[in-house]
């Protein structure tokens, strides 16, 4: 292979007589502070990278430190007029990393040479401060950028595609400290330091605060004020770091937003800020029907309600609004704002329909009444809610029969044992007797009259005062909506509750005693009623029927105790106003046996006597009949017709007491 002599010879003649000789007892000096001679006219015509590095030692003064292996490449460069060492060396080390090689300072007297592509684990230099001040070059060095405002993992990223592909380094992020290392080259880091004085800046530039201290409105109030006029299509016509808040503490608004809308806020604040009557005010409102206590309560509760659900949806809405509106400006010029001018606003024109944070509410039981401290707005919602709450409820008057029914083998209820027609809990008819036969199924039809009660109603369709019924109660009890009335029928007898032994020991003497405690418990019939009473006379019945009865002794630790069965059913039903509901089914069975003696002997009497068993089975049916009241004289009409049906004696005195005389038939005939 024959190697280019001739031409390696014209080179180096060429460079021999371009570059002037060093003196050969002077030993290399830094970079720093080479002389700056003048290098050049130059012109390197295909030159290998060795070539390139024998200039980069006579430049420098230092020693080339290189691998075996480097790219291979040809470089050319003509400088066509003189230029300093130093321009010189800056053009070899661009040349050099364009065609993939690297130059790495070692101190004083050694440059090591490597391939660009390791050249960031090769130790390049580190640039503390600006690297601003520095020629542009295309040399690989390092440097640490600290950001203050910017987040360092969102930045670095988006300025990687700005770095050199060749060196293969991507910038080492330390988060925590919110800094970056970047290897690349010198031009390269001068551009990204460009970027960080631009954008690494403070958030609220053009943003200013300001201070409103108010004279008369609470501040937090004018703030809420101030939200619900700057919504809809207001919000676009202000900035996204334009601000408000109440700092009650100290009774001031802090707005902060663009100085351009400062003036608005002043105009909106002023006018709000206005001295007016009093906050709050106190007010009595006397209820008619209502218990004062329950009508307090729930007013309680709404306005709680009510407050809670606002603040809920004030800690979800956005201090900030939306992006603030521009004009078209001139070109050059900045853009002008559009002036924030709610058109047609009249502050106050509409009463609030929402409840104050001033609001209190308390019930006066010993006058029945209500007392209210607010806003005029808050005693006007709470006076028309009173007004719908305060009303007089529908009342209902039931007529209850109980009768006891003493069951056949053939009869399955006391229901049926009475021949009674029933449908849907409903008494429909009955059986009725007359000559020569008897009817079933009857339907029963109350007459328009509407004098008979309850139990003579059932007469005349049913036979309940037959050897096998027993009407037991006729009572009538009167309430209103939702509210629960008893029946009791029966007797409380005693009954041991606890038993305590209390034993005491003196000397050598123990005494024993008991102490008992005795309550008193219902037997008989309970009935608990609580109607729901609709606008169409409809009447809807929770019904609870309880029975306790005495079934026998037991003795217990010496004391004997009654043995109580209880039964009982729960029942809810519909019916219109005077319409007759037939309850059954509290069974029970009682075992009865008799001995009928024969002769004094007692045993022997016994044996030869008739004796007999006999198990009863009785059924208890309630008749219920309720009635809706209209609050007029015609509901006093039935009780004044079955106290007519007494004897003048008796309902002339009852008449009198409950100021309904009768006419006097006198004066009638006169007229």
């Amino acid at each position: 292979m024959k190697l280019p002599f001739p031409r390696l010879a014209v080179c180096a003649l060429t460079l021999a007589t371009l570059l002037p000789p060093l003196p050969a007892q002077t030993p290399p000096a830094p970079a720093s502070t080479m002389p700056s001679d003048a290098v050049g006219p130059l012109d390197l015509r295909e030159e290998s990278i060795d070539q390139v590095l024998a200039l980069v030692e006579r430049f420098t003064g230092k020693t080339v430190l290189r691998p075996q292996a480097l790219p291979a490449a040809t470089i050319t460069v003509r400088f066509k007029e003189s230029v300093t060492r130093e321009e010189a060396m800056r053009a070899l080390e661009t040349l050099l990393n364009l065609n993939g090689v690297a130059l790495t300072p070692m101190g004083d007297h050694f440059i090591k040479v490597t391939a660009l592509n390791l050249a960031k684990s090769e130790a390049p230099e580190l640039i503390d401060g600006s690297t601003l001040a520095l020629p542009p070059s295309g040399r690989i060095v390092s440097k640490v950028f600290q950001l203050n405002f910017l987040r360092v993992a969102e930045f670095m990223p988006q300025v990687a595609g700005l770095l050199s592909p060749n060196t293969g380094s991507p910038p080492v992020i330390f988060e925590k400290a919110n800094a970056a290392l970047v290897t690349d080259s010198l031009t390269n880091l001068q551009r990204i330091e460009t970027l960080l004085n631009r954008l690494d800046q403070p958030a609220l530039g053009g943003i200013t605060p300001k201070f409103y201290t108010l004279h008369f409105a609470k501040a937090s109030d004018v703030v809420n004020k101030m939200r619900t006029i700057l919504s809809g299509a207001l919000q676009a016509q202000l900035g996204t770091a334009t601000s408000y808040n109440a700092d009650d503490r100290t009774n001031q608004i802090v707005v902060i937003s663009d100085p351009r809308q400062i003036a608005f806020f002043d105009d909106l604040i002023g006018k709000l800020d206005v001295k007016s009557d009093p906050n709050t005010r106190n007010e009595v409102i006397y209820l008619k029907h209502a218990a004062s206590k329950d009508v307090a309560q729930i007013l309680s509760q709404l306005v709680a309600g009510q407050n809670n659900a606002a603040k809920a949806q004030e800690s979800g809405r956005p201090n900030t609004m939306a992006v603030t509106a521009t004009a078209p400006a001139a070109p050059g010029a900045a853009p002008a704002p559009i002036a924030v001018v709610p058109a047609g606003l009249t502050l106050g024109a509409e009463p609030s329909n929402q409840f104050s944070t001033l609001l209190t509410i308390f019930a006066d039981e010993r006058s029945n009444s209500i007392v209210v401290s607010g806003t005029v707005d808050d005693i006007r919602l709470i006076n028309d809610l009173v007004n719908k709450l305060d009303i007089l409820l529908a009342q209902v008057r039931i007529e209850v029969v109980i009768a006891e029914v003493t069951l056949t083998d053939n009869a399955s209820s006391g229901i049926s044992a009475l021949g009674l027609k029933v449908e849907g809990d409903k008494l429909v008819g009955g059986q009725a007797t007359f000559a020569g036969g008897t009817a079933t199924n009857v339907t029963a039809t109350r007459q328009a009259t509407g004098d008979l009660d309850l139990a003579a109603e059932i007469g005349l369709t049913t036979t309940p005062r037959k050897s096998n019924a027993t009407i037991l109660s006729v009572p009538n009890i009167m309430t209103t909506h939702n509210k629960e009335a008893t029946i009791f029928v029966g007797e409380q007898r005693p009954v041991i509750s606890s038993y305590l032994n209390d034993s005491t020991t003196t000397g050598t003497t123990t005494g024993t005693g008991y102490r008992s405690t005795v309550s008193s418990k219902d037997i008989g019939i309970s009935l608990k009623v609580k109607p729901l009473i609709g606008n169409d006379g409809s009447v809807q019945l929770e019904v609870t029927q309880e029975v306790n009865d005495i079934l026998g002794d037991i003795t217990i630790d010496g004391n004997p105790q009654p043995r109580i069965g209880r039964r009982s059913t729960s029942n809810f039903v519909s019916a219109r106003s005077g319409e007759t509901i037939v309850l059954g089914g509290l069974q029970r069975t009682s075992k009865s046996k008799s001995t009928s003696r024969l002769g004094p002997i007692p045993i022997l009497g016994d044996l030869l006597g008739t004796r007999s068993r006999e198990d009863t089975r009785t059924d208890l049916v309630f008749f219920l009949r309720p009635t809706v009241l209209a609050n007029t004289a015609a509901d006093n009409a039935p009780a004044l017709q079955q106290i007519d049906k007494l004897s003048p004696k008796e309902r002339d005195p009852i008449r009198n007491a409950i100021g309904q005389p009768l006419p006097d038939p006198k004066k009638q005939s006169s007229r």
